[in-house]
């Protein structure tokens, strides 16, 4: 197999149109292929997710790339992986400012 195969992708997030949700979180969409989905989201320092995050239909895979990343109970800080089971949930958010990578494996 050849890197530049067809089907191979490869993005520069900060040069991928971002959308928000809510003030000071913009998504960035990465990639996708039927229901699998990567994202990288940045959260700006003291901005909170405006809803319950509930992962449904399938779990959510987010590894911390910069700063802390709180889910609504605890700090997570730069190099942290977190595996979020279908069924879920946390409240996005930082105090400081982060930078997510976050992967929908099943949808």
């Amino acid at each position: 197999m050849t890197p530049h195969m067809p089907g191979y992708v490869w993005t520069e997030a900060d040069k991928v149109a971002g959308f928000t949700h809510g003030d000071g979180i913009t998504i960035r969409p990465l990639w996708q292929r039927d229901d699998r989905k990567a994202f990288v989201v940045d959260i700006a320092p003291g901005a909170v997710w405006p809803d319950l995050d509930v992962h449904e239909p399938g779990d959510e895979e987010v590894y911390v790339a910069e700063g802390v990343f709180n889910d609504g109970v605890r700090d997570y800080p730069a190099g942290t992986f977190l595996h979020c089971p279908a069924g879920s949930s946390h409240v996005p958010q930082s105090k400081t400012g982060c930078r997510l990578f976050v992967f929908y494996p099943e949808g």
